[in-house]
């Protein structure tokens, strides 16, 4: 006697229908007889015997994705020394550009990140998300601070 015969079988052959009566899996090859789901090419999944399907009964999302992460929006230093020159931000108190931007149009959760593009000469303390470098020593030279958001 050998081993193998008490081994049992890993792999089990694929279904050959339509192969005759003794195979059984002849004539209607497992499928019964007549009807819809006996055709091919059907395919009936979404259906639930005439009770409202679940896709209908769920509220639609739309393109609101749920999983959406923050939004990275970047403001260079250009665009606020001009915004402090134009009198819509004050110079004297802390700039906090998230509440400014949220004053806006712009989405509910955000990210700023000040970038050093462009010169600021006033003395300003910025509170933002993130800083470059080259915005961070442009601010420090100006005689103005930094604070990060936690």
């Amino acid at each position: 006697m050998q081993l193998n015969s008490f081994k049992k079988k890993t792999h089990k052959p694929k279904k050959r229908v339509g192969r005759g009566i003794g195979s059984g899996l002849g004539k209607t090859s497992g499928r019964g007889v007549k009807g819809q789901k006996s055709r091919s090419g059907v395919s009936i999944k979404a259906y639930e015997g005439g009770q409202m399907p679940l896709y209908r009964r769920l509220p639609k999302r739309g393109f609101n994705s749920i999983y959406k992460k923050e939004k990275n929006v970047a403001i260079n230093l250009e665009n606020i020394a001009k915004l402090i020159t134009s009198k819509k931000l004050d110079s004297s108190k802390t700039i906090d550009l998230r509440q400014f931007l949220l004053s806006k149009k712009a989405p509910k959760k955000i990210k700023v990140k000040v970038l050093g593009t462009g010169e600021i000469s006033s003395k300003v303390t910025i509170l933002a998300d993130q800083f470059s470098k080259s915005a961070q020593d442009k601010i420090e030279k100006a005689g103005g601070t930094i604070e990060i958001v936690k």
